[in-house]
C-alpha cells in the first residue's frame, strides 16, 4: 500500500484516552487540575433543590476559563466548540450545554466569577509566583457593546418625559370620560397604561443617571458606558485597570467608568493588598496616575513609588530641562530625586516591560478590545475571566518549564 489507511466512516473516531491525542501537558488538563482545587461553594449555594438539575459549576467554570484562554468569548461560539473540540469535550465531560445556559451562568454568577480571580491568584502564590517586589499599574480603554450613534441627551430625555406624562393624562381623561355601556372593543387596554408607567420610570432613571454621572449624553443600549479619551480619539466603553507583578502575573484588576487615571492609583494599590494580603514593595505607573495625594498615599503605606509628574516625564525623555522643586511637598521632592537617580530610571523603565505587554496580549490575542456583555456589573465579569485565564496560562507555562 502506498498510503496509510483512510476510513472516515469507521465506528470509532475518538481515542480511549484524551491524553493520547492532546498530550499530558496540555492546557486543558492544567485548567482541570486547578479548578478542582478551588472552592466553588458560592456557585453551588446559588441553586435550589427544586427544579431541573443544572450542570455542575465545576464544568461551567472550566469551560469558560479555557474559552477565555483561547479568545472564545461568545457563548454561541463556545457551544460549538464544546461539541466539536476535543479539549472542550474533555472539560465538559461529554456534556453539551447550549449557549443560553452558558451565557446565563456567566451573568448569573458575576460575584462568584470575580472571586475566582483571587482564588487562582492564591494558587499562583503557593507556586512561588506573583511576587510583589515591583508592581506596575496601568489602564486601558475597552470598547462597549454599544453604538456611538444611539445616544440620548438630557434634553431629549426631558422631552420624552413630558410626552409620556401627556400621554398618561390623555389616558386618564379617556378613562374618566368613558361610557360604561360602550362596546368592549373601545376600552383602553390596561397593558397600555403599564407600558406608559414603565416608560416613565425608565426615562426618569436615565435622567437621574445622567445627573449622577455628570455627563451630557447616555447610550441607549449600554447605560453604564461612557465616552473615554484614548490615543486615537474617543471610545464609548469602560476603563480597565491592571496591576502586574514582576513575573508578569496580574495581581489586581477592576473595571470602572473613570475618565482619568489619577484617582485609580491608590484604589489599585489597595486592591493588591486585598488580593495578595500584603503591600507591594515598589509601585510604578506613568504620569497619568500622578497626583500629590497619590505620592503621599504611597509613602503612608510604606511603598516606594515611581510615578513621575508630566514635567518630570519630559525630563526623563530628554524633552525638557530640570525643574526646580521649590514649593513642592517633601514627598514630591523625594519622588523626583528617586526617579532622577540611575536606579530609579531603570526601575521606571521596567514598568513598560511589565504591564504593557500584558495589556497587549489581552487586547490582541484574547479579544479584549471590546466587551460582549452590557452594564458595568457584566463587563467586570468579562475582565475578571480574561485576567484569570491569563494567569492560568502563565502558571501553566511556568509549571511546564519546571
Amino acid at each position: 500500500m502506498k498510503f496509510l489507511p483512510y476510513e472516515p466512516n469507521q465506528a470509532w473516531l475518538l481515542p480511549p484516552s484524551v491524553k493520547d491525542v492532546l498530550g499530558a501537558e496540555h492546557l486543558c488538563f492544567f485548567v482541570h487540575e486547578v479548578v478542582e482545587r478551588l472552592d466553588l461553594r458560592q456557585f453551588e449555594e446559588a441553586y435550589e433543590e427544586e427544579g431541573r438539575r443544572p450542570y455542575a459549576p465545576a464544568l461551567m467554570v472550566k469551560v469558560w476559563l479555557y474559552a477565555y484562554a483561547l479568545q472564545v468569548t461568545s457563548s454561541r461560539r463556545l457551544e460549538q466548540r464544546v461539541r466539536e473540540d476535543l479539549a472542550f469535550r474533555y472539560l465538559a465531560g461529554g456534556a453539551t450545554p447550549d449557549h443560553w445556559t452558558l451565557n446565563d451562568f456567566r451573568t448569573r454568577h458575576a460575584e462568584a466569577l470575580r472571586e475566582l480571580f483571587v482564588q487562582v491568584l492564591e494558587v499562583a502564590r503557593a507556586l512561588g509566583m506573583a511576587k510583589l517586589g515591583h508592581v506596575a499599574i496601568d489602564s486601558t480603554r475597552v470598547r462597549a457593546n454599544a453604538s456611538r450613534r444611539r445616544m440620548e441627551t438630557a434634553e431629549q430625555l426631558r422631552k420624552r418625559l413630558e410626552q409620556t406624562r401627556r400621554a398618561i393624562r390623555r389616558w386618564q381623561r379617556q378613562c374618566d370620560g368613558a361610557d360604561p355601556n360602550e362596546e368592549p372593543g373601545t376600552e383602553v387596554k390596561p397593558s397600555y397604561a403599564e407600558r406608559l408607567d414603565q416608560q416613565l420610570q425608565e426615562t426618569q432613571q436615565k435622567l437621574e443617571k445622567l445627573d449622577k454621572m455628570g455627563v451630557q449624553q447616555l447610550s441607549r443600549t449600554d447605560l453604564d458606558s461612557r465616552f473615554l479619551r484614548q490615543a486615537d480619539g474617543f471610545v464609548l466603553g469602560y476603563t480597565a485597570d491592571l496591576a502586574v507583578s514582576d513575573d508578569h502575573l496580574i495581581v489586581a484588576q477592576r473595571t470602572t467608568q473613570a475618565v482619568s487615571d489619577s484617582a485609580s492609583l491608590l484604589p489599585m494599590v489597595d486592591r493588591v493588598m486585598e488580593t495578595c494580603g500584603e503591600w507591594p514593595a515598589r509601585v510604578s505607573a506613568d504620569s497619568a496616575f500622578f497626583s500629590v495625594e497619590n505620592v503621599v498615599g504611597l509613602e503612608t503605606r510604606g511603598i516606594e513609588g515611581f510615578v513621575p509628574d508630566a514635567h518630570l516625564t519630559g525630563e526623563l525623555k530628554k524633552r525638557r530641562g530640570p525643574l526646580s522643586c521649590a514649593g513642592d511637598s517633601p514627598e514630591h521632592v523625594r519622588m523626583r530625586a528617586r526617579l532622577r537617580s540611575p536606579a530609579g530610571r531603570a526601575r521606571y523603565r521596567r514598568r513598560q516591560a511589565l504591564v504593557e505587554p500584558v495589556i497587549g496580549v489581552l487586547k490582541q490575542q484574547r479579544g479584549l478590545r471590546g466587551f460582549r456583555l452590557r452594564g458595568l456589573r457584566n463587563v467586570a465579569v468579562e475582565l475578571a475571566l480574561a485576567c484569570t485565564a491569563f494567569n492560568l496560562t502563565r502558571m501553566w507555562r511556568r509549571t511546564a518549564r519546571a
